[in-house]
C-alpha cells in the first residue's frame, strides 16, 4: 500500500488577505494572517519542524513528504512575506523558513512595545 505524502490543498473559500503590516497593529494583523493562513491549510508551517531525511535517503515516500513540506514551507513564507510593507518585507526576507519567520516578527515586534 503506497502512502500518498500529505499535501496542504486550499479550500474553496479562502478568507480575505489581510492588508500589509507596516509596522503598527501587529496583533491585529497578526490574527488575520493567522485565520488567512488556516484558510489555505498552511498555519501548520508556522509551528512545525521540517521533517528530516538522510542525505543518502532512498525511500521515495520519505523524500515525497520533505519536497511537500518544502513546498508548503515555500507557500507559506511567502504569503508571510508578501502581507509585510515593503521596508518589512526587506528586513524578513532572509528568513529561512515560515516558522522562523513568524517568530521573529512576533519576538522583534514584542520588543519595540516593550522599548
Amino acid at each position: 500500500m503506497v502512502v500518498q505524502p500529505h499535501v496542504a490543498q486550499p479550500v474553496a473559500a479562502q478568507g480575505e488577505r489581510p492588508e500589509k503590516f507596516s509596522g503598527t497593529e501587529f496583533k491585529r494583523w497578526h490574527q488575520k494572517m493567522l485565520f488567512y493562513l488556516t484558510t489555505l491549510n498552511l498555519a501548520r508551517f508556522l509551528s512545525e519542524e521540517a521533517p528530516v531525511v538522510s542525505e543518502g535517503e532512498t525511500d521515495t515516500q520519505k523524500r515525497a513528504a520533505m519536497d511537500a513540506w518544502v513546498h508548503g514551507d515555500f507557500l507559506c513564507r511567502n504569503y508571510i512575506l508578501n502581507g509585510l510593507s515593503d521596508t518589512l518585507y526587506n528586513v524578513y526576507s532572509s528568513a529561512k523558513t515560515a516558522r522562523a519567520l513568524w517568530e521573529s516578527l512576533k519576538r522583534n515586534t514584542r520588543q519595540r512595545m516593550l522599548a
